[in-house]
């Protein structure tokens, strides 16, 4: 009798293990939740065929690569590389873009932030909504629709801009807000400030939901006013979120959107728009001279990772939480 109930307790405890299981809980979970692993079909595919299945292919910066002969090219080292950083033009195109990078973190980088704060202070939601859905659109317009937009607006002579100060009186002669290249350095960040600032302020609000309301109340209490509890109590609890998304931003230091440079560039301001994606795509693919073009997005990649391991390290020494 003693063996037959320890049998009978037995085998619910095996059965619970089964159920238990790593495999039974992906089965159970895949089947509970298959339109949400459906959905999420779409982006992995997309960033294994676009970003991990590529990797084969960087050693086209160590080949004489020729598309005729394919992988049947000479290897040749490091010998392209040694030809890109002989190439004054390289250098060119490296330093605008570390000029355009470091004014875009000192000057984009805030803009979110300062943006999410503004727009949490709102008291009436249906005006924040309205809001929120406004400063999201430019997100949405191609550089090519932007840039069309801005030269039409911004001609020294017709622009609606140009023309409007000219008669307020501000000016006496329209400035050429993209034919001149400090001109073009102010007009270039501050369109992209206003397409990216909308959509960079949602990440921020989305942590600034995450504080704990009490924490205002009782500030309110204490007799707090509205900017003493943005600097004690808001910027303390998105601290985490803007710290990793400075991380991963100076990791793009050598990164440059190639449309929108290529839609707002023209022969006045060619030196100072020359930059990284510019000479990928003219040395590199226009010119047919794929090792070359491959040697150089390798050489951002390398520098990208190293700066967000630096960086993390740094951030760790001060005591925050890093991204790795």
């Amino acid at each position: 009798m003693e063996r037959i109930e320890e049998q009978r307790i037995e085998k619910p405890r095996s059965t619970v293990i089964l159920n238990d299981s790593l495999p039974a809980r992906l089965k159970a979970a895949l089947r509970k939740h298959w339109q949400l692993y459906l959905m999420l079909l779409v982006p992995a595919t997309f960033v294994i065929v676009f970003h991990y299945a590529i990797y084969p292919n960087l050693r086209m910066a160590f080949m004489n690569f020729r598309p005729v002969s394919a992988w049947n090219s000479d290897w040749v080292g490091f010998g392209t590389f040694e030809k890109v950083f002989q190439d004054a033009d390289f250098f060119i195109a490296l330093r605008n873009t570390v000029f355009f990078n470091i004014l875009d973190i000192i000057l984009q980088f805030p803009a979110p932030i300062i943006l999410a704060l503004m727009l949490n202070e709102l008291r009436l939601k249906y005006f924040k909504r309205i809001s929120q859905t406004i400063l999201y659109m430019p997100h949405f317009l191609s550089a090519v629709i932007v840039a069309s937009v801005a030269y039409v607006l911004f001609r020294p002579s017709t622009g609606l801009i140009n023309v409007m100060m000219v008669e307020a009186g501000w000016i006496e002669t329209g400035i050429p807000f993209l034919t001149s290249p400090w001109h073009w350095i102010f007009s270039y960040l501050t369109i992209n400030i206003w397409q990216a600032v909308g959509w960079g302020s949602i990440i921020y609000l989305a942590a600034i939901t995450g504080i704990d309301p009490a924490l205002y109340e009782a500030a309110a209490v204490d007799g707090a006013g509205r900017w003493k509890r943005i600097w004690h109590i808001t910027l303390p609890g998105i601290k985490p979120t803007i710290v990793i998304l400075f991380i991963m931003r100076l990791g793009h230091l050598l990164g440059s959107g190639f449309d929108r440079l290529y839609a707002f560039m023209n022969i006045n301001v060619r030196e100072l728009a020359y930059q990284l994606s510019i000479y990928i795509y003219e040395k590199g693919l226009q010119g047919g001279n794929y090792s070359r073009a491959t040697a150089v997005g390798l050489f951002q990649a390398m520098v990208a990772v190293m700066l967000v391991i630096m960086a993390d390290r740094i951030v760790k020494l001060l005591g925050e939480d890093g991204l790795l």
